[in-house]
């Protein structure tokens, strides 16, 4: 990765090449929050470490700025684990494998961490620096973003003494986001029950994969197929008429990650074989055809497995099939008050089988809260109706927009006079921490910038390296602009 060293600005690249060096996934950064207070110990730089595990880092104003309002800036430390099937890779232990490709920077085979590794970065290079100008300073690092937002949820009042928050966490150049979805996880639990074979003598596995998956925020509106709902499509057209008896149904491995791949196992009568082979050929060309410009790549892999004991009951099955089948998934509904982007979706995420149940986490999003109280009512019904159960766990508030903002009026004038041109202003269908900043610091002005990242929460991930000499300067001429306490 010593090319990572090389590109501009240094002082960030630098930082994140250590990133990606220690393993950080969601629920396991303690080795990389332990690299990082010690080296803050040792700049001289204060550091607390609150209740749930978030680090607090602050420093000085630089001569001339003492009576500046205070700025924190904000990145989470963890990164989302996601790899391809063909990938050997620990994500607990193994380094990310960063290489350059032209103008972006890619990892190999898994996800590469930018979120929010490159806004971590960069809070950690303004730390770092002995030449940038700033008031006083605060660098709030959040733990477990990805996969619960457990950190936001943490923080508490009295911590930060912060005017004004940058979050680091979007991901296109030259927007400012100023707004967020808020979310709920939803867990259904369908009951299965158990039986021995009846006519089938054949056992087999299916697997689909091929698809780009991404982030179930940012990327939902691009039309990307659900590896978790396609396969449920082709259950409920074949199933009957192949006669098969599943076994067992897993897909995806993130509930904030629109699903790449996911698996059936098997049985059904010998005879059924060949017809079984023609409907997989004819799927997979109709799915291919649908997403030809979204997602072409389908694929679905038929192998011969060992015969099981025991295949799902009848009634079990059907009541799976039909209800992965008529829930709702991808963009519900786009906002009426901001063009362009969506104001509530659900991500069918991940789907296993357990011993007495197939168990389907969803991520419900939206822009308001009746928006994501309705999808969650729908799936509460469909549940019901189905005979599951449903668990609606770790709601979390959007980030209301204030187009009267202090601090996005400092960044859209500063980012016109660097480049000359208006940015544009944002809401974004992701779930930002800022939301959950308001609870404990309501009066805290915030906003929330980034370079360019495409496909975040996918092996594809990557980060456009010009955007990111943009974003620092960008985030240095706006430091250097924050008003005294009293403007």
């Amino acid at each position: 990765m010593t090319a990572l060293t090389q590109l501009y600005p240094q002082p960030l690249w630098q930082w994140f090449e250590q990133i990606c060096a220690i393993p950080h996934p969601s629920k396991h950064e303690q080795a990389l929050s332990q690299h990082i207070q010690q080296w803050a110990k040792a700049q001289g730089l204060a550091v607390v470490e609150d209740k749930v595990g978030n680090l607090i880092i602050r420093k000085p104003a630089t001569p001339g700025m003492e009576n500046c309002k205070t700025v924190v800036l904000q990145a989470h430390i963890d990164m989302v684990p996601q790899k391809n099937a063909d990938k050997v890779h620990n994500f607990e232990t193994d380094p990310i494998e960063a290489y350059v490709d032209g103008d972006w920077v890619k990892a190999r085979g898994t996800t590469l961490g930018s979120d929010n590794g490159i806004g971590m970065s960069s809070a950690l290079a303004v730390l770092g620096s002995s030449d940038i100008k700033h008031g006083p300073l605060e660098v709030l690092l959040t733990i477990d973003e990805e996969a619960g937002m457990t950190g936001a949820f943490g923080l508490e009042a009295g911590y930060l003494d912060a005017d004004i928050l940058i979050n680091t966490d979007s991901e296109q150049e030259g927007e400012i986001y100023m707004g967020c979805a808020g979310g709920v996880d939803a867990q259904i639990s369908v009951p299965m029950s158990w039986q021995a074979p009846e006519q089938s003598n054949a056992s087999f596995s299916l697997t689909m994969s091929g698809l780009k998956g991404g982030h179930s925020g940012v990327n939902i509106h691009l039309g990307r197929g659900n590896a978790n709902k396609l396969l449920a499509r082709f259950l409920f057209k074949y199933s009957d008429e192949l006669a098969l008896e599943l076994v067992s149904f897993s897909g995806g491995s993130l509930r904030n990650a629109i699903p790449r791949e996911a698996n059936i196992e098997f049985m059904l009568p010998s005879e059924n074989v060949a017809a079984l082979n023609e409907a997989i050929a004819s799927f997979q060309a109709l799915v291919r055809e649908e997403l030809a410009i979204a997602d072409p790549d389908m694929l679905l892999t038929l192998a011969e497995i060992t015969a099981p004991a025991k295949v799902m009951g009848e009634d079990a099955q059907n009541t799976l099939i039909d209800l992965l089948h008529a829930s709702p998934n991808g963009v519900i509904r786009m906002s009426d008050e901001v063009e362009g982007v969506t104001e509530t979706s659900l991500n069918i995420g991940v789907i296993s089988t357990e011993d007495e149940s197939v168990e389907v986490l969803c991520l419900i999003r939206s822009l308001i809260d009746s928006g994501r109280e309705e999808i969650a009512g729908t799936l509460t019904a469909l549940a019901n109706l189905a005979g599951a159960s449903i668990d609606l766990s770790g709601a979390y508030p959007g980030w209301k927009p204030d187009s009267s903002s202090p601090v996005m009026a400092i960044v859209r004038d500063t980012y016109n006079d660097i480049y000359k041109k208006d940015p544009t202003i944002m809401v974004i269908h992701a779930g930002l921490e800022c939301g959950l900043f308001k609870e404990p610091y309501p009066l805290m002005d915030m906003v929330s910038i980034g370079p360019t990242i495409r496909y975040p929460h996918s092996p594809d991930e990557m980060v456009n390296i010009t955007t990111v000499g943009q974003y620092w300067e960008l985030l240095l001429a706006v430091l250097a602009r924050i008003p005294a306490k009293n403007a």
